[in-house]
């Protein structure tokens, strides 16, 4: 039979079957999911010609993605660390598969990075660590530069707490079996608030 993407098996929203008045087209052809796993080493993505001879890039294996921390407009390539939750199936996150809107760990270090060159502030870290940062000599300009940025500074207390382990959590917003990448942003706020709920939650199950 295949796969076919047609409505025309489906029932009406009243419950009642509709009218099959045509049959099955090559156009409405599906393919089998990608699957996409999170592994370390290569990753693994394969070329596929589809219908008017574009293609689309079917990632099998991937362990890394570019994530965006909106609120200071930053975005660098990271290392997908697990998968942690994901709202459409447990079965998911058991097995490492990365799709559209799963909630992952990120690695931490290159935000942290450029965080402390921006700011002269180093997440995550103990009180002395931060007194030797600021230490370090620089002109008046720069050092004028990193007063002015410090005033208007806001952090959330989760992101600095998930700083000190060095695992940020993030959501995947691209389509790994599509477009063969793993990209998404950093959730900050409530979203950040009500997915750590869920993690927890699961943890405790």
């Amino acid at each position: 039979m295949g796969i076919s993407r047609d409505s025309r098996h489906k029932r009406r929203l009243t419950g009642g079957r509709m009218p099959v008045h045509k049959k099955k087209r090559a156009f409405e052809k599906g393919r089998q999911p990608a699957m996409t796993k999170l592994q370390s080493g290569e990753k693994r993505i394969r070329r596929v010609r589809v219908r008017g001879g574009s293609f689309k890039f079917r990632a099998l294996r991937l362990n890394e993605g570019n994530f965006a921390w909106a609120s200071e407009g930053a975005t660098f390539k990271s290392k997908i660390l697990d998968s942690v939750y994901h709202a459409s199936n447990n079965e998911l996150v058991r097995t490492k598969t990365l799709t559209r809107s799963a909630i992952v760990q990120i690695d931490a270090a290159p935000f942290k990075q450029w965080y402390s060159k921006k700011y002269n502030v180093e997440l995550g870290s103990k009180k002395q660590q931060k007194k030797e940062v600021a230490e370090t000599k620089r002109s008046r300009s720069v050092q004028k530069k990193l007063d002015e940025r410090n005033k208007t500074r806001v952090i959330e207390n989760y992101l600095t707490e998930q700083f000190v382990n060095q695992r940020l959590l993030a959501r995947i917003t691209s389509r790994p079996g599509q477009s063969g990448r793993a990209d998404g942003y950093i959730l900050e706020g409530k979203e950040l608030e009500f997915y750590i709920k869920k993690v927890e939650q699961k943890k405790n199950k």
